[in-house]
C-alpha cells in the first residue's frame, strides 16, 4: 500500500517536474520520487517530523513535515530556499513558456529572460540574436522549423519588454503554466 501524501509540480527551464512524497505515519518511512524515479528512501525512522533535502537537476528542494494535531501532518515544499508558490511567482517573472503541437508531438519552448537562454523540450538550443527596427529577434531551429523570439518594448515603462514566439512565421500564444 502506498503512503503517498503529497505531490507537487515544479516548472523549471528544462520542463515541469512532478515530485511525489510518501510518508509512513507509523513507521516514519519517507520516499521522494521525481518524474516517476525514486531518488530517496528511508524505510524506518523514529522521528516522524523534520525536513528532507534533495535536488531536481541543479535546483535545491526541501520537503518539511510538521505535526498539525495528533497524527495529522502538514507537508510543504521549498524550492531554492523559497516556498513553492513564491518560487513559481519568481519563475513566471524570469521565464516565458510556449507549448505547441509540432511534428506530431507537443513541444515546450522556454525563454529565460535573465540569461536569454532558449530551451526546447528540456534542452538548451543554439541561438543567434539580431537587432531589428522595433527590438531584437533570437533565431533558432526546432526540428527543421525556423523559429524566433521577438523582444519589443511596449513603450510603457511599467510593462517593459514583451516576448513573442514565431514558428514558421506564425505567432504562438504564451502557455498558461
Amino acid at each position: 500500500m502506498s503512503d503517498l501524501v503529497a505531490t507537487w509540480d515544479i516548472s523549471l527551464s528544462d520542463g515541469v517536474h512532478k515530485v511525489e512524497f510518501e510518508h509512513g505515519t507509523t513507521t516514519g518511512k519517507r520516499v521522494i520520487t521525481v518524474d516517476g524515479k525514486e531518488i530517496f528512501r528511508q524505510d524506518w525512522m523514529f522521528k516522524l517530523v523534520g525536513k528532507e533535502h534533495f535536488q531536481v537537476g541543479k535546483t535545491k528542494c526541501c520537503i518539511t513535515i510538521d505535526a498539525v494535531s495528533g497524527f495529522a501532518y502538514e507537508y510543504t515544499m521549498d524550492v531554492n530556499g523559497k516556498p513553492l508558490k513564491k518560487f513559481q511567482e519568481n519563475q513566471s517573472k524570469i521565464m516565458r513558456t510556449w507549448v505547441l503541437y509540432l511534428g506530431g508531438k507537443d513541444t515546450r519552448i522556454v525563454l529565460e529572460k535573465d540569461t536569454l537562454d532558449v530551451w526546447v523540450n528540456g534542452r538548451r538550443v543554439e541561438t543567434m540574436g539580431e537587432f531589428v527596427d522595433d527590438g531584437t529577434e533570437t533565431h533558432f531551429e526546432i526540428d527543421n522549423h525556423s523559429a524566433y523570439i521577438k523582444a519589443e518594448t511596449t513603450g510603457k515603462r511599467r510593462d517593459g519588454i514583451i516576448h513573442k514566439l514565431y514558428v514558421d512565421d506564425i505567432e504562438i500564444p504564451l502557455a498558461k503554466e
